[in-house]
């Protein structure tokens, strides 16, 4: 076959490239920065047995226009790429907040060999080691999957914007919504989408789904404070963790029991689950609580969240805020604008403001008030964290900072 692969920097070099060791004839254009332009030039009027795109691509581009090719995402070429060969089990994992909360708990739940994939990195189990650092774009789960294959262990993998469904179960972890491709598509609509392969389903609260092979956390979970119960098939789990008592928990870890069930595996691992890095993690310096939630999926919610715990834990309303989004970090796809980072800051009343990354010149009185109220004005996370220490006298700091971790 020829085919045409577009987007090299979200995984269409990958993509391309196993396509090509099958004995298919390939054509890579890189449609953001224009690293390809002859290819480019050329296949806007070769004729193509299948075009491969990424989910987030406009459309209307005119490399996708008034083609009479077969069009497929990225995630169904990956699913069609992986063919019958996957690790066992293989779950993915995708949607606006909660992914790689949900892939870790799973991780420490499942035993013997595997690979977990996320956006902080991806480790084999059990012994936790580093293998590398790369996105979550669909194209990363192939990579992935052959060191899991290879090792004869499972794959926990988070996935953006949907999933391949090639695996044993997938999971959407959110109901969020947003706009893109040019403002034409909706992301939980493409999310959903992506699940018509998957052999089974399991969606977090609000999302609405008719797959018959579909499970709604909702309908199997429930958790008060501290206690979370969970039901399948007529077994039956107690579960007691002081995470579930924090939203940007309760969810994932609820999640991660349902998952472990519909895979016949014990969720009660998660007793013992803990807190990580950037994701309501605390710690101390000068007799300060730094509550860490700075990571790909920070936003109003989460940064509330962090604030309420950071005030309980130190008993005190002084509180230093480290919020804004690292600029230029393409990893981190779903963005916390400035109309939001406003927002928050409002909502929590901090003492004292670290800004992180680019203040937008607007010239609304709201972005004057706001350049007002700020203490500090920093480049990179690790500045900001420095900043807020060295300002901060008594009671916490929250890091609200959004960025690729």
């Amino acid at each position: 076959m020829h085919i045409l692969v577009l987007d090299t920097i979200h995984g269409g070099k990958e993509i391309g490239d196993t396509y090509a060791d099958a004995g298919n004839v390939v054509d890579v254009v890189d449609v953001y920065t224009g690293t390809t332009p002859e290819t480019l030039k050329n296949s806007k009027s070769r004729t193509y047995d299948l075009i491969v795109a990424p989910v987030h691509m406009d459309p209307d581009h005119i490399l996708l226009s008034n083609r009479n090719t077969l069009i497929i995402t990225h995630h169904e070429a990956v699913r069609r790429l992986l063919g019958e060969k996957l690790p066992v089990p293989m779950i993915e994992i995708t949607g606006s907040r909660g992914k790689t909360t949900t892939a870790y708990a799973l991780a420490h739940i499942l035993k013997g060999n595997g690979v977990l994939h996320t956006s902080a990195g991806t480790y084999a189990y059990p012994s936790k080691n580093l293998l590398w650092k790369r996105s979550i774009t669909p194209a990363s789960v192939l990579t992935a999957a052959r060191y899991a294959n290879k090792h004869s262990g499972w794959l926990v993998a988070e996935c953006s914007l949907g999933v391949t469904g090639a695996g044993d179960l997938a999971i959407i972890t959110s109901a969020e919504d947003y706009s893109f491709a040019a403002g034409k598509k909706r992301a939980i609509k493409e999310k959903i989408a992506s699940l018509a392969h998957a052999k089974r389903i399991l969606v977090a609260e609000g999302i609405s789904c008719e797959y018959g092979n579909v499970v709604h956390i909702e309908d199997i979970a429930r958790c008060n404070g501290m206690n979370c119960t969970v039901g399948l098939d007529g077994n039956y789990y107690h579960l007691t963790n002081p995470l579930f008592s924090l939203p940007p928990y309760r969810t994932p870890l609820m999640l991660a029991a349902a998952a472990a069930l519909m895979l016949n595996a014990d969720p009660t691992p998660l007793d013992n689950f803990t807190a990580l890095p950037g994701r309501l993690s605390v710690s101390y310096e000068k007799e300060l609580i730094i509550v860490d939630n700075a990571n790909s999926g920070t936003n109003i919610a989460t940064t509330e969240c962090a604030v309420r715990y950071a005030r309980h834990l130190s008993g005190s309303r002084e509180l230093t805020l480290v919020i804004g989004q690292v600029e230029g970090d393409g990893a981190v796809c779903e963005g916390f604008s400035y109309d939001q980072i406003i927002s928050a800051i409002e909502k929590v009343s901090p003492t004292k403001v670290i800004w992180v990354g680019r203040i937008p010149d607007t010239g609304l009185k709201s972005n004057l008030l706001v350049k007002d109220s700020i203490d500090v004005h920093c480049t990179t996370l690790e500045e900001g964290r420095k900043a807020a220490v060295e300002k901060t006298n008594k009671g916490s700091i929250v890091l609200a900072v959004k960025t690729w971790r």
